[in-house]
């Protein structure tokens, strides 16, 4: 007769780690087993009553107590080298399918779908598609991308992320900027609602019914807007605006404004305007550098969750929808919060500059 292997001694974050990965659902049912036997063995219980409650043998519930030993709760998870399926691909084709992934094409096409190149290379769409997964891969998806041209692109790039991570005192910091012709459109046939096991429908076609630009600032600190459509998009409607803005912060605040280089904003009438009144500064970003105004992820928001699936028979009911996104977004606003560095900034920047001159 074996000893009775002494108790298991084990924290209670080890212990509540173990019952976590027991109760999920998703953990693998042989780390379950594995938690199990440590557990048992932290209540006192002998290898040969675990083996025989658990139904494994007493080898397994040794192995499992000397690993936890060893390595803790991660232990109970990891593969020993060796163990488990052999690879049905060698690495060397693993290399040539990421290679040919990253810098070839197919024939009559601009890119590799899964198909294609599972027979370039005679394995299975499924081994290409595990491949590409554990190498970040995705040739079917492209973002858009452009670097700036502009002479100044450092200074200012510094002067805005300046104010988003040090702002001045006694100051607020407005992203400001316009979204302009935002259509009203109604669709051909109304959709269909959604229900279990299928999504909600719209026709691909639409009725445009007229457009309106929305003028739009973002008070950084606090994540309020402050928002007004109007009938045109020129350098007298900018003015408004600004008046607007004017009126709605305290005189005693200095406002610093983030904004992009189209014309309106460098109107002599708006330069004349912004004379008579020294608490607005006006900062520019770099040319091609929308990403930079903090304004344009709401706009992407307001896009998104108000606009792209709306239907609007007219324009005040598209002016109506917007200020109902304004007005619900105010009562609980949540800031963006800027966190990437000049430096970081211009280490990308210099990266895709080197693969440029590298490629051309």
């Amino acid at each position: 007769m074996w000893d009775s292997a002494p108790r298991l001694t084990i924290s209670l974050e080890q212990a509540g780690t173990l019952r976590r990965w027991v109760r999920a659902h998703h953990t693998p049912q042989h780390v379950v087993m594995r938690c199990r036997i440590i557990l048992m063995a932290a209540e006192g219980l002998s290898n040969n009553q675990i083996a025989k409650h658990l139904g494994v043998s007493r080898p397994t519930v040794i192995l499992w107590r000397e690993r936890f030993a060893q390595a803790g709760p991660p232990g109970l998870t990891e593969v020993r080298k060796g163990r488990g399926r052999r690879p049905s691909i060698s690495p060397k084709k693993v290399q040539q399918i990421v290679e040919a992934t990253l810098h070839t094409k197919p024939k009559g096409a601009t890119h590799w779908s899964c198909r294609t190149m599972a027979q370039q290379h005679g394995v299975s769409a499924a081994t290409v598609q595990r491949i590409w997964e554990a190498h970040g891969l995705q040739p079917h998806r492209v973002r858009r991308f452009k670097l700036s041209r502009d002479p100044q692109f450092l200074q200012k790039l510094t002067d805005v992320v300046g104010l988003y991570m040090n702002p001045p005192d006694k100051a607020l910091v407005v992203c400001v900027d316009e979204k302009s012709q935002i259509q009203a459109l109604d669709r051909s046939q109304p959709g269909l609602p959604m229900k279990p096991g299928r999504c909600g429908t719209m026709t691909h076609d639409y009725k445009r019914h007229g457009t309106t630009p929305l003028f739009a600032a973002l008070n950084v600190l606090e994540g309020t807007v402050v928002a007004d459509c109007m009938p045109r998009h020129r350098h007298q409607e900018f003015v408004r605006f600004l008046r607007k803005l004017d009126r709605e912060f305290p005189p005693s605040q200095d406002l610093h404004l983030i904004l992009d280089n189209y014309g309106t904003h460098k109107h002599p009438t708006v330069q004349q305007w912004l004379a008579n009144r020294r608490r607005f500064h006006l900062h520019f970003i770099p040319t091609s550098s929308s990403w930079l105004n903090l304004i344009e992820r709401w706009f992407a928001n307001l896009t998104d969750k108000q606009i792209r699936r709306g239907t609007f028979h007219r324009v005040p009911a598209l002016i109506q929808a917007i200020k109902e996104f304004v007005a619900v977004h105010n009562k609980t606003p949540r800031p963006f919060v800027w966190t990437a560095s000049v430096e970081s900034i211009m280490d990308k920047i210099n990266r895709c500059k080197s693969i440029y001159e590298t490629q051309h």
